[in-house]
């Protein structure tokens, strides 16, 4: 496809029913990279939209084209029923954005930034507070910036993008780089955003997460989206495969082969791997063989459709169950 010049989209804000974000034939190119190439999708309003993809997929060059920070070369490009570009003032106020380098007022006490972000969107103290609270840092609120946790950082980072009431929130890795439990922490944050029925459009290369939060996902290689569903969609076209570990010494190699419903058996580390399409009629037979107790089960997962997807391999799997056997936001307006 030849790009073409971009169209404008409509200057009218649009009706509550019409998309959150419309991208048709979008394209940007550095040199003789293409960065973004033809991509078309929509985000309807309330709904929590994943990006995915490794590092030049063209995720960030997307995030900013749809924020307004970048000009497609081609494509139209509608966010809240009008164009981002050139750089839509009016828009901003309805957009809530974090990104992974937020910047904030580190001498300030947590309240006191966002009162000042606040401040800035012409929004009340209590606008502040609220922020504050949905992102469960009530407690840290008299904390100087630079005595908060990475944990608590990114949430207030989400708070910053959250403290005016936007229509239509970008996040950009909002769990990179924090630890297990901090990120599982912060999942609730997300959550419940969603059940607020904010609009998210969100970065990860968490799979787990993503599949966990996100309505639709779209997975993009190349500048190109290869995939767009749903992550259980998704699962669902994929390999219906079901891989069962047995811990070594319970079961031979050639005994898991010769078991009737498994189709291929390989010895990895610590356990035999026995693939099958028919899980029930193997376990059964493995219990019979060698029981069940510490035997582990692993189905398709979001990670295994990306990594094929992107050709970075097949990926283990997401467990099924445990054990068979045991039961600052960017782009604030001027004052």
């Amino acid at each position: 496809m030849t790009p073409t010049t971009p169209r404008s989209a409509p200057d009218s804000p649009g009706s509550a029913d019409s998309p959150a974000v419309l991208l048709e034939g979008v394209h940007k190119t550095y040199g003789d990279t293409r960065a973004v190439d033809g991509v078309s999708f929509t985000v309807a309003r309330g709904e929590f939209f994943g990006l995915l993809g490794p590092n030049g997929a063209g995720k960030t060059t997307l995030i900013e084209i749809m924020e307004g920070q970048r000009r497609a070369d081609a494509g139209t490009v509608t966010v809240l029923g009008t164009s981002p570009w050139p750089r839509n003032v009016a828009l901003l106020p309805r957009l809530g954005v974090q990104t992974q380098a937020s910047a904030f007022f580190v001498r300030l006490t947590a309240r006191e930034h966002l009162c000042t972000m606040a401040a800035l969107y012409r929004c009340d103290t209590a606008a502040a507070e609220r922020a504050l609270a949905s992102v469960g840092l009530t407690e840290q609120g008299d904390t100087r910036v630079d005595d908060l946790s990475g944990g608590q950082r990114q949430r207030l980072a989400i708070a910053s993008a959250l403290v005016h009431d936007p229509e239509l929130i970008f996040l950009d890795e909002p769990t990179a780089a924090l630890d297990p439990q901090a990120r599982r922490a912060l999942w609730q944050v997300l959550r419940d955003l969603k059940g607020a029925g904010r609009t998210i459009v969100y970065t990860t290369h968490h799979l787990d997460e993503a599949e966990a939060l996100c309505d639709r996902v779209a997975i993009m290689v190349g500048g190109r989206v290869a995939a767009l569903d749903s992550p259980a969609r998704l699962i669902a076209a994929g390999s219906p495969t079901t891989r069962l570990l047995v811990p070594a010494g319970r079961l031979t190699l050639a005994a898991a082969l010769a078991i009737p419903g498994v189709d291929r058996a390989a010895e990895e580390a610590d356990a035999i791997v026995l693939e099958t399409l028919e899980s029930g009629r193997v376990l059964a037979a493995v219990d019979e063989i060698a029981g069940l107790q510490g035997v582990q089960t692993r189905t398709a997962s979001l990670e295994d459709v990306y990594l094929t997807l992107t050709g970075a391999g097949t990926g283990a799997g997401a467990e099924a169950g445990a054990s068979a056997g045991a039961g600052a936001g960017a782009g604030a307006p001027q004052p």
